[in-house]
């Protein structure tokens, strides 16, 4: 997809699906567009959602954020995920200015393409934020939010970035929501930066089944799944997620994703709740993203926790910090040997492909 085609109205109001020529056949995928997905750790397919849904969430966005027409939005996302599509979306509703970052990410080139177009609104994944914060790069003045999503932005990443005048607001979506489903109000940049609980958005309802997962309803859902050339129809006004959250006043906080949660000697484990523990322990030595707890199939106990870490990570922070962990944690969370890799796998928006991860453990240790 072009950027500067789909802010036409052409685009917006043409029933051609953006699909594939094989799919475009399909009645129910008129006036939609398709987005590879496999969520966090499930198998490939694409989530349809319908332009009209996309214009619903970029206008509950736009309102959030206070968006008006001599606003700007700045496009550094890539257009085969939601969130770039969103950020066009969001232009065209506002009837605002939309900026097209165009070279391969770079942080001085961005900063720059920012104060020279006098963007004002843009949305970043953590790995980006991360960068910026790395080259202590400022924001330039005219930037007003930066929404980051795809990901968590840990709070020490935050607040530095936000000391260095980056205005980030945390936010929680999915594919299937057509972006965001809760984020910061720019009232949260007067604050420290904290990723959770987030306000949610006035178009979403929300619920939680028994097990704390949460359930969504609202007009910018997803139409449905394309798997294998076929297209599954959602089934019903609710959709289930896989992720285990606290509702509250509107709020939401995520506490993880039921689907990572393994039993190791007959106890639930969540091996990313045990990723944000060696986070703190190592007092922000060790860099969000360049890290990973997975699970191992194991006969004995289920099922065992490796550590697995990114080239460039000191050994003595990786030594001290496993160290620390390992002096408190109860047997069924003791970790295994730690793993050394030269590069994670990791999805066009810089997400950790665990499942892969899995892998490269494995063929490393049964060659």
């Amino acid at each position: 997809m072009d950027a500067s085609l789909l802010i036409h109205p052409g685009f917006w109001d043409d029933p051609e699906p953006v699909a594939a020529e094989a799919l475009r056949e399909i009645p129910e995928l008129m006036g939609h567009i398709l987005f590879e997905t496999s969520g966090s750790s499930g198998v490939p397919k694409q989530v349809a959602i319908s332009k009209r849904a996309l214009l619903v969430s970029a206008a509950a966005v736009n309102r959030h954020l206070q968006i008006t027409p001599e606003s700007c939005w700045g496009l550094a996302l890539p257009l085969q995920h939601v969130g770039g599509v969103g950020v066009v979306a969001r232009a065209y509703e506002a009837g605002c200015a939309l900026k097209i970052f165009h070279p391969r990410w770079e942080v001085a080139a961005f900063e720059r393409w920012l104060g020279e177009g006098a963007v004002t609104h843009t949305a970043l994944v953590p790995t980006q934020v991360y960068d910026l914060v790395k080259a202590r790069l400022t924001a330039p003045g005219s930037l007003r939010a930066v929404v980051v999503g795809g990901g968590l932005l840990d709070s020490a990443t935050g607040q530095a970035a936000r000391r260095l005048g980056w205005p980030v607001l945390a936010s929680y979506g999915m594919s299937e929501t057509g972006s965001q489903v809760a984020t910061q109000g720019l009232d949260a940049l007067a604050s420290i930066y904290q990723p959770w609980p987030l306000p949610l958005l006035p178009i979403w309802e929300t619920r939680t089944a028994p097990d704390s997962q949460l359930e969504l309803s609202g007009p910018a859902l997803f139409s449905g799944y394309v798997s294998n050339g076929s297209f599954a129809p959602r089934i019903g006004a609710w959709h289930a997620t896989a992720d285990r959250v606290i509702l509250e006043d509107r709020t939401i906080t995520l506490l993880g994703r039921a689907d990572s949660l393994v039993k190791i000697l007959g106890e639930l484990v969540d091996p990313e709740a045990i990723e944000r523990e060696l986070l703190s322990l190592s007092g922000g030595a060790l860099i969000p993203g360049t890290f990973a707890v997975i699970p191992v199939p194991d006969e004995r106990s289920g099922n065992s926790l490796i550590p697995i870490f990114e080239s460039g990570t000191a050994p003595a922070v990786i030594a001290s910090t496993l160290a620390s962990y390992q002096s408190e944690a109860p047997g069924f969370r003791r970790l295994g040997p730690g793993l050394v890799i030269d590069k994670f796998p990791r999805s066009g928006l810089g997400k950790l492909r665990r499942g892969d991860l899995l892998k490269i453990y494995q063929e490393k240790n049964h060659p």
